[in-house]
């Protein structure tokens, strides 16, 4: 990602701390060339950071980050941000910080990163932050199905405004967040008050052992149901993977059912030295990494999935069905029939 520009999406429900985060993370020296598009400017929280405004919708903020309202497609925009720079309208800058609304499904703009050509050349998602309000997150999930998705594709979460909720009510949240995303860190955050270090490296790490480690259920109880059919649950593999033979697969999956499966992440035996490292958002599936080693002594591939409405067993079975026909195939003389 080095050659690539960094893509940093906070994303959270109405009230859960979006514009209180960014305008923490913005106050850190090494924040300083980002451009922060935001849906409007004149709910955003950082307007104590304003120096001057370079036009009719970009400012640029005390750190020396540019600001500017999001008023049309996000690709467009995208676009716009390399044009001026490119011409020296704008400073260069080396990350951009995408807040979405509350009410907004992320999976969308990530779809629109890595599926245009021109962006994914130039742009690189770095991390997707999920804000939860600890006083009323609990209801948010509950009536709210947004809520629930923007917790999936997570690779961070931060709890917020715990200092005013009950501890209990706080503990209870965060457990069931765990449950509902097995990848991402759970974090407390006070007004923003966290390291960028901590957040921004969401695509460049690999997937935590430990939230591999589980066997049927990533949740480790039930089948990891939380807000409505959500699941989370982790398949594990003892066999190594044909990973052109499990591509297809996940291709197929996805191309059938890419809706409901709001996440899935994992480490993939491919018979390497290393594992593949698997990411994906609904029908987005990021660039396959073959890190170099495994992280830990289990060389078994792991995957994640958060799913709606997919139970584990049908994702297990398709997979199975898949991998033994492959192998039919591969064994089967050409010209031959297969039993």
């Amino acid at each position: 990602m080095a050659d690539r520009l960094g893509v940093v999406v906070i994303t959270g429900f109405l009230g859960s701390g979006k514009t209180t985060l960014i305008s923490a993370l913005l106050a850190h020296p090494g924040m300083g060339e980002t451009a922060v598009l935001v849906n409007e400017l004149g709910e955003a929280a950082i307007d104590h950071h304003l120096v001057r405004r370079v036009d009719e919708r970009t400012v640029v903020l005390g750190s020396g980050c540019i600001c500017c309202t999001l008023r049309g497609d996000l690709q467009d925009e995208l676009r716009d941000l390399l044009a001026r720079r490119a011409r020296g309208e704008l400073a260069p800058f080396r990350r951009v910080v995408i807040e979405t609304t509350g009410l907004a499904d992320p999976a969308p703009v990530l779809s629109t990163l890595v599926g245009e050509p021109l962006l994914r050349h130039h742009y690189a998602v770095e991390a997707v932050v999920t804000t939860v309000d600890a006083v009323s997150g609990s209801q948010t999930l509950d009536r709210h199905p947004e809520s629930v998705k923007q917790a999936a594709v997570a690779d961070t979460l931060l709890v917020t405004k715990a200092d005013t909720a009950a501890p209990a009510d706080v503990a209870a949240l965060e457990a069931r967040l765990r449950a509902l995303n097995p990848v991402a860190p759970v974090r407390r955050v006070a007004f923003g008050a966290i390291a960028p270090d901590d957040l921004l490296r969401g695509r460049t790490r690999a997937v935590p052992a430990a939230a591999l480690a589980g066997g049927e259920d990533a949740a480790g109880h039930g089948h990891g149901r939380h807000a409505g059919d959500v699941r989370a649950f982790t398949l594990v593999l003892d066999v190594p993977l044909d990973w052109d033979a499990f591509a297809v697969w996940l291709t197929m999956l996805l191309h059938s059912r890419g809706l409901d499966v709001l996440r899935v992440k994992g480490l993939l035996d491919v018979g390497a030295a290393g594992p593949v490292v698997l990411d994906g958002v609904q029908h987005v599936v990021h660039r396959p990494r073959h890190l170099e080693a495994w992280p830990d002594d289990d060389h078994r591939s792991r995957i994640v999935f958060i799913t709606r409405g997919i139970e584990r067993e049908a994702v297990l079975a398709s997979l199975e069905a898949f991998a033994a026909l492959g192998r039919t195939a591969r064994t089967t003389p050409t010209g031959g029939r297969s039993a």
